[in-house]
């Protein structure tokens, strides 16, 4: 992996990581135009510089992380669905990740999704609500539970998690912003994860080019992803989700594209 490529990756993760638009679709396509998809390092790489797009959460909403113990309880609460799920049907969802069509599927079926909640909540006059009055613990427990559709590659964590929050009474701002919140014990936990793996499985220790590779990844998601929650945010005040889901479908259509031609022959979705 070049400096470039890294810069490149780490772009996209930053874009996309927190909008509901499936980072693991976005990094196949990156990583396979780019010629690496298959690289062990590489693979460790597209998942290790989401710590990089956690630290953008602590340090936009660090003022949130300090107000009460129940916060913290509500992300565990919703946090703790995807592991037990994630332990128990693992090799169920490893089938799932060999299979870059299913990535297409759920990726157009996603954008169907959200240009159907767009016209429904421009039909609703909902109130606003904020994740420390709103979010009860039994409201956490079930964005958890539709934070484990996301194992389902290209459905997207953020677009499952924010649909969860809007299925639940909550604004799509709060729902949003939960969504953000709830990202970062899911992501550090799968960050460590991947680096154990990575270890175990032989990866060894890391040269001072993976060390670099690494330490830019991190920065350049964290700062892109940064622009990319302040984006959102103001976006999605302003427009709905109605883009999102278009998008979303434009990106699935142009994965079956180019999977018809043999473009991603020998890329495992597991891999990301």
């Amino acid at each position: 992996m070049t400096l470039l490529e890294a810069i490149v990756l780490a772009i996209i993760e930053g874009l996309t990581e927190f909008l509901p638009v499936s980072s693991t679709g976005h990094m196949i396509i990156g990583s396979s135009a780019m010629g690496i998809a298959s690289e062990p390092f590489v693979k460790l790489f597209t998942v290790a510089i989401q710590f990089g797009a956690i630290l953008s959460v602590l340090v936009l909403y660090w003022r949130r992380f300090f107000q009460s113990i129940g916060f913290y309880i509500k992300l565990l609460v919703a946090f703790l669905p995807a592991v037990f799920f994630g332990l128990l049907f693992k090799k169920q969802i490893d089938a799932l990740l060999e299979n870059i069509v299913v990535v297409a599927i759920a990726l157009i079926v996603g954008g169907i999704i959200f240009i159907l909640l767009d016209n429904f909540f421009k039909r609703q006059q909902m109130r606003e609500t904020s994740v420390e009055q709103d979010v009860t613990l039994p409201r956490a427990l079930r964005i958890g539970f539709f934070q484990v559709i996301s194992m389902i590659p290209g459905v997207s964590r953020s677009a499952a998690t924010i649909f969860g929050g809007l299925a639940n009474g909550l604004s799509p701002t709060t729902a949003a912003e939960f969504s953000f919140f709830l990202a970062v014990p899911t992501m550090f936990a799968a960050t460590c994860k991947s680096l154990w793996d990575f270890i175990k499985d032989g990866g060894g220790t890391f040269s001072s080019h993976d060390m670099m590779m690494l330490g830019v990844g991190n920065v350049v998601a964290f700062l892109v992803a940064m622009a990319a929650i302040k984006y959102f945010i103001q976006f999605l005040t302003k427009h709905g989700f109605k883009w999102f889901g278009w998008y979303r479908i434009v990106v699935g259509v142009a994965i079956l594209i180019l999977w018809k031609f043999g473009y991603f022959d020998g890329v495992s979705v597991g891999d990301f």
